[in-house]
């Protein structure tokens, strides 16, 4: 049984008739479209095809699926040329976006429409790119789901509301794929919240019970078409307990409110100028041009590339609180909060023990011709020397040539070789950034937000 909010939220949030007529006659026109042209075989798949879209959400996609015989060339440049000529006869406007292949992303009627190829193979065993899964997904829930269909409207809703919704690498949490089988595997929308309120690390839900191989994720689901895949493999660890802690707050006390908190302000440049002085911490951002890459490609070199500097600021005695990353339109930034960003003009520098009797001898050898302020001396049977610290301002650090060779990621480091920019405190403030600077600046989980707007 549902609750009062549960009931009142889906009126909310389930699509209205006309709303579903639309969508599903523009979708069924343009597989008639590609159909009729004899160059593939189109099948509408999401969470359209499988009536779990949430009301607003004005996505579709639309695969074109092809003979496997054809070679990937084939299906790469002949399945984009038919994607195109669809994107041109029904389209406002189109691009070339790409993923393990390159597919079109049209605007068709105010509708976010995706026109994907792939191939038509008979099993999920037989899949040829990753995309070709989907029309399995597809089939599998749509075969199952229907007495589910509000619960799993209830669960996206809520993943959304709590910020764990989306496989994308910004996101590292739920994708409607797996909600759906989530639902399905604990029989609706209580009893997985119920349940999830005790997951811990290591839950495994194998539907089918068909795994052939071992996983390491924090949260295991085996995909019910394809058994060498976890369909949870995108879900951080962090964002698997951020929805459990949600979970055991609405458990407490139901509210519409972990359906649809309140809006966050972001601060303007005055708020964060000040909420920066409070803090009394060192706000560095690292800025450059965004890589011509979707966020799929870029996020993960962007995480790679704030791992490396942070590692490079702590070696030379910056301790780093928090460092995040976020990727705008023109620019992405890189930003390091410093306990501190001033250090003395010395450093300490350890050699090897004295048992060690060669290197200790080379190490004590060198360091008595070097220029150096003490040493070299033993210390619990280590030589150590005192010398000149190379950077005692972090600013210096980060605009030096060193912040290229720290194994930043390939695209983020082209982008970082024409130009980057360092800014320091207040100066870190943008507006396309705001709300993206709030949240860094006053992190808190999704479950704090929701009782900080009921308070």
């Amino acid at each position: 049984m549902r609750n009062e909010v549960e009931e009142s939220v889906l009126a909310r949030i389930r699509p209205m008739p006309g709303e579903e007529d639309e969508i599903l006659g523009i979708a069924e026109e343009i597989i008639d479209a590609i159909n009729r042209s004899g160059r593939a075989e189109a099948m509408l798949v999401g969470s359209v095809a499988r009536g779990t879209w949430v009301r607003g959400d004005r996505d579709l996609d639309i695969f074109m699926l092809h003979d496997p015989a054809l070679p990937r060339e084939y299906l790469e440049k002949e399945g984009l040329t038919l994607a195109r000529d669809v994107a041109k006869k029904f389209g406002e406007s189109w691009r070339e976006k790409y993923a393990e292949h390159p597919y079109i992303n049209a605007t068709i009627r105010g509708l976010d429409v995706d026109l994907v190829p792939c191939y038509k193979v008979a099993s999920g065993a037989e899949i040829r790119s990753a995309v070709d899964r989907t029309p399995f997904h597809t089939r599998y829930i749509r075969e199952r789901i229907r007495p589910f269909a509000d619960d799993v409207l209830l669960l996206k809703q809520f993943a959304k509301a709590g910020g764990v919704y989306g496989s994308d690498q910004m996101t590292e949490g739920f994708a409607g794929y797996l909600c759906e089988l989530l639902v399905l595997h604990y029989g609706g929308f209580t009893p997985l919240v119920t349940t999830a309120a005790r997951w811990k690390p290591g839950l495994c839900i194998d539907i089918e019970h068909h795994a052939v191989r071992e996983f390491s994720e924090p949260m295991i689901v085996v995909d019910p078409v394809d058994p060498k895949r976890n369909v949870a493999a995108s879900v951080s660890i962090t964002q698997m307990f951020s929805f459990v802690e949600l979970c055991r707050g609405y458990l407490e006390m139901p509210s519409e409110t972990f359906f649809f908190p309140p809006r966050r302000e972001a601060l303007d440049s005055e708020g964060f100028a000040a909420e920066c002085t409070r803090r009394g911490t060192k706000l560095y951002a690292v800025s450059f041009a965004t890589p011509p890459f979707i966020p799929d490609v870029v996020v993960p070199q962007l995480r790679r590339s704030l791992d490396g500097i942070r590692a490079l600021l702590e070696r030379s005695g910056f301790v780093v609180n928090r460092a995040e990353e976020a990727m705008g339109e023109e620019r992405c930034i890189l930003v390091f909060e410093l306990f501190c960003d001033d250090m003395p003009g010395i450093v300490r520098h350890f050699g090897p023990p004295v048992w060690s009797r060669e290197n200790a001898a080379k190490f004590a050898a060198k360091w008595r011709e070097e220029e150096r302020f003490a040493g070299p001396y033993i210390e619990d049977g280590r030589y150590v020397v005192e010398i000149a610290r190379k950077y005692t301002r972090a600013a210096d650090l980060l605009r030096s040539p060193e912040v290229l060779g720290v194994g930043l990621g390939k695209h983020v480091k082209k982008a970082m070789d024409n130009e980057w920019q360092v800014l320091e405190g207040t100066a870190c403030w943008d507006e396309e950034f705001a709300a993206f600077l709030t949240a860094f600046l006053r992190k808190e989980t999704a479950l704090t937000g929701v009782l900080r707007g009921r308070s």
